[in-house]
């Protein structure tokens, strides 16, 4: 919707202006638009101190219940205690790939709803827009639902069968879509809008409080051309907000590893620069083989997707292939197979020093009849069991070369020399916090470094999502800008920001009840006083 076709009166704050319209803010819009969650009076939690604590006042909703108390004992695989509390009751005991109901009854109570505004630079849904390809994504698709509308029942009236739970980025961006209309979010959304500037904006002389300003521009469709097309144009806003939340996602600016010839045109910092080339038939099982670097699921859906075409691959990493941070050893085998291949391919297929690296080059091409080229320890006469892959483990790029060979470095000191067709550096990206003061550094954890999901999320209080450094009180950040890479817990943020905003409000409608029983109590002493002065001049 058209910033400008929204009653915003000049001047007018706005009580929460949330910058991102990924399933972050989607879901803290539908928290702030009344929708609220209560233990249903007939169920059950598996977990019987957390069950215990949520019958202690069943009358209450969750967003008035002490979160806190909720979350002690709780155990995850968040590292924010209320994203667990929140998954524990949307999905219980789905790590164990049991199918509980949820115990969560939720009602629609406007009365209970806060004004707000999402901003987003595309449709509702964010990044998953851009995800465009068939690859399935890493959780199932009950994890990846927002409360109020399944997934899997989505999905079975969109295509003929389901063959898993497990849907693509494709499904996944139009079920959020879809969801905003649905839930009858649309109102709060205003889409092609780029936020330039959030600053904190002192109080006026008015007695008004201090608030935040957010400016930017929004892109807006122009006068319609004699073909049909339409130049569209950008329109600058600005708004003002009692409170603000970060949820832009970390997805905006590709990592890069700052080596030597990184800018050479073969060197690429997305998946989808690879798919490109796949459809562009510049990849077959003739060509060098492709390097990828990084040990993430982005890189291993890299490995899979050479692979598939077999197209020799290099894949090159800093961890060790059994470090338990290595997201491969998280993940179970029996519901990722794909990367469980990848992972068994980075452990049983390592470059070895002793065999020249153009030998490997050979061995990756001789698929027909392969050697190993790496084998592990365990398996070390047994044949290649996925040929045209080598993985190079605690290795660095040291450069890439105009010629198209890169240098490979070991934590030893011992180099490398590769020849690629193509090299793909796949180690994350960092968030576009431009509209912050120093892209937002000093909101992290270690504030001379870049905010990046894994390494340096911004520090919030872990039960309100509040911005611990922020310029003022009102910030909240959520999702992958505080660690939360997985849509399964990045509900837990909205929970803890829409509990701290309700809280807020209470407080504030208690004070403004005190002061006005407190204005009719003196009112009251005032008509009185008057009443006896009157009687006594009758007298």
């Amino acid at each position: 919707m058209d910033l400008h076709d929204k009653e915003i009166l000049p001047g007018e704050t706005l009580p929460v202006v949330i910058i991102g319209n990924g399933p972050s803010g989607i879901c803290l819009s539908y928290l702030l638009s009344g929708y609220t969650p209560y233990l249903s009076p007939e169920a059950t939690h598996p977990n019987p101190l957390l069950n215990s604590k949520l019958g202690e006042q069943p009358h209450l909703s969750l967003l008035e219940q002490d979160l806190e108390y909720l979350c002690e004992g709780l155990e995850g695989r968040s590292s924010n205690p209320v994203a667990v509390l929140f998954d524990s009751l949307l999905l219980p005991d789905s790590d164990f790939g049991l199918d509980h109901t949820s115990p969560l009854d939720w009602r629609y109570e406007p009365e209970r709803a806060i004004p707000h505004l999402v901003l987003g630079k595309g449709p509702p849904g964010g990044a998953w827009h851009a995800m465009e390809g068939s690859m399935l994504t890493l959780s199932l698709a009950n994890w990846m639902e927002l409360p109020g509308l399944g997934l899997k029942d989505w999905m079975r009236e969109k295509r003929r069968n389901v063959r898993n739970d497990r849907a693509t980025p494709a499904e996944i961006a139009s079920y959020y879509q879809h969801y905003v209309s649905q839930m009858s979010l649309e109102q709060s959304f205003a889409c092609g809008t780029t936020v330039t500037s959030v600053t904190r904006q002192p109080g006026n002389h008015d007695g008004s409080p201090p608030c935040w300003r957010v400016t930017g521009l929004q892109r807006r469709e122009g006068e319609e051309l004699g073909d049909g097309s339409s130049v569209s144009e950008e329109v600058p806003f600005s708004l003002l907000a009692h409170n603000v939340v970060l949820a832009t996602g970390t997805h905006d600016i590709p990592a890069r590893l700052g080596v030597e010839g990184e800018s050479l045109p073969f060197v690429c910092h997305s998946f989808w620069e690879l798919e490109a080339a796949i459809s562009r038939g510049e990849l077959d099982q003739s060509s060098d083989p492709v390097l990828v670097v990084g040990a993430g699921l982005t890189a291993a859906d890299a490995v899979l997707a050479a692979h598939h075409l077999n197209t020799p691959v290099y894949h090159a990493f800093r961890r060790s292939v059994n470090d338990p941070g290595l997201i491969f050893n998280q993940l179970p085998k029996l519901l990722y197979p794909e990367y469980h291949k990848v992972h068994q391919m980075m452990t049983q297929q390592q470059y070895q020093t002793s065999t020249p690296p153009q030998n490997h080059a050979q061995n990756l091409h001789n698929s027909s009849t392969p050697s190993s080229p790496a084998t592990s320890p365990t398996s070390s006469s047994s044949p290649s069991s996925y040929p045209g892959y080598l993985s190079f483990p605690r290795y660095k790029v040291v450069a890439f070369r105009p010629d198209k060979k890169c240098v490979l470095e070991s934590e030893s000191g011992h180099r490398t020399v590769v020849q690629v067709s193509k090299a793909l550096v796949l180690i994350g990206a960092h968030p576009n916090l431009s509209f912050l003061g120093d892209n937002g550094r000093p909101l992290g954890i270690y504030t001379e470094e870049p905010i990046t999901c894994r390494r340096n999320p911004i520090e919030v209080d872990p039960f309100t999502n509040s911005v611990v450094a922020a310029d003022g009180p009102g910030m909240y950040a959520m999702g992958p800008l505080v660690g939360e890479n997985f849509v399964r817990f990045l509900k837990g943020g909205a929970l803890a920001i829409a509990s701290d905003l309700a809280k807020r409000q209470r407080e504030r409608q208690e004070r403004e009840d005190r002061d006005l029983t407190t204005e009719r109590l003196m009112d009251r002493r005032v008509t009185t006083h008057t009443e006896s002065d009157v009687c006594v001049l009758d007298s």
